[in-house]
């Protein structure tokens, strides 16, 4: 295979836009082959804007009718997992939308597919191609942080309006869309701190429901994990403060990490801590240390590098930047603080109960107001990447 027959199902804001690029060439060895919508008015968008390429609305028509190769699926989430599946055992590869899923349970299953169909199946975290997490990433699993005492994130920067929300009947809705801070805006961040700090082993979580907005699902929420070796991890996330933050902080034996406004600020010491919390005579000694501040002069490449990726771990091999295994990370940790969160806060232990969380979901659909039909939408998405869905200092 030399090129790479391409379709992006779903062809709303996101979907839209991953086509244009296709389309376009900025992608090596993809060609856009066709797209995907149930909704009319975006497939004579797809006519007039993309001309030559194949219309469809029906993923399971496109899906066998043996003219693609790949899919990209960007539909609302309960579907990524179903439509991922079936793409990968009619022998197509596939690259979901994040998140994976809304339930846990059915995101495995499709990670399991891939594995036994041998598909390339990856998730759009587009985040890790931000060369300022892939270098707090090395220093710490490097172990030039030395073991990992603390973690803190404060990601309030997510701001949404309430027009926002009104975009889609599907948005902010249990049944719909599944969640909302957690699963919509915030899972790059979940799974950047898992993929930098590794995974915690506890979850307690308050998510404050319709707090800021009329919706049925959380703009807010605070995590409070524990990982094996006793340290403590604390998110905060949320749609309704502006200005917002974004600030991670992580603590280690041999220093700490800052990231914040485009900037990684390192403190090193030249020894353990602990070492000299036995050893000093002093109350408090100044401990030798090394300070740098970098800011990275090359830019995130977002959503046309994990495109690209996609494409040369199909035609090349090449190891993936976001498998949809690791997709699973920050689904577990979404799923974990709305099950604490359900029960009143109380701590979640990983492995997460998946039977639990599916069936205490389940009691939050039924009394959603999406009725589950085709999603519609207000918003007429232009095919192009919003700034919004970059890192955001």
């Amino acid at each position: 295979m030399d090129v790479i027959r391409t379709a992006v199902i779903g062809i709303g804001n996101m979907g839209s836009a991953h086509a244009r690029c296709i389309y376009s060439g900025a992608i090596p060895g993809m060609q856009l082959a066709a797209v995907c919508d149930l909704r009319p008015e975006r497939l004579d968008w797809a006519k007039n804007e993309l001309p030559g390429t194949a219309l469809y609305d029906s993923w399971e028509s496109l899906i066998s009718s043996g003219t693609i190769d790949a899919v990209i699926i960007a539909v609302p989430h309960p579907l990524h997992s179903i439509i991922a599946e079936a793409a990968m055992h009619a022998g197509l590869h596939a690259l979901s939308e994040k998140p994976l899923d809304i339930r846990l349970s059915s995101a495995r299953r499709a990670v399991e597919t891939g594995k036994k169909t041998g598909q390339v199946f990856a998730v759009m975290l587009n985040q890790r191609t931000s060369p300022i997490f892939q270098r707090a990433r090395e220093i710490v699993r490097s172990g030039k942080l030395g073991e990992l005492k603390r973690s803190v994130w404060i990601i309030t920067n997510w701001y949404r309006t309430q027009h926002y929300y009104d975009s889609g009947d599907w948005r902010a809705t249990w049944l719909g869309e599944g969640g909302g801070v957690l699963l919509n805006q915030a899972p790059h961040n979940l799974d950047l701190w898992q993929w930098i700090c590794g995974m915690p082993v506890e979850v307690i979580a308050r998510c404050d429901m319709a707090r800021y907005h009329h919706i049925e699902v959380e703009d807010d929420a605070t995590l409070t994990v524990r990982y094996a070796n006793g340290a403590t991890g604390i998110f905060i996330t949320s749609t309704g403060e502006y200005p917002g933050t974004n600030r991670l902080e992580i603590s280690g034996t041999r220093g700490k990490l800052v990231l914040e406004e485009g900037r990684l600020k390192s403190w090193l010491l030249r020894e353990d801590e602990d070492k000299v919390r036995f050893s000093s005579d002093l109350n408090s000694p100044h401990i030798p240390l090394d300070y740098e501040e970098w800011v990275p002069e090359e830019k995130e490449t977002a959503h046309a590098g994990i495109l690209t990726n996609f494409a040369a771990a199909i035609l090349k091999g090449e190891k993936l930047l976001s498998p949809a295994e690791d997709g699973l990370c920050e689904l577990t940790l979404s799923n974990a603080a709305y099950l604490s969160a359900w029960q009143g806060s109380v701590p979640v232990s990983l492995p997460l109960d998946e039977e639990a969380f599916d069936r205490l979901l389940a009691e939050h659909q039924e009394t959603s107001k999406y009725t589950g039909q085709a999603a519609s939408s207000a918003h007429h998405p232009d095919g192009q990447y919003s700034d919004r869905w970059q890192v955001n200092w």
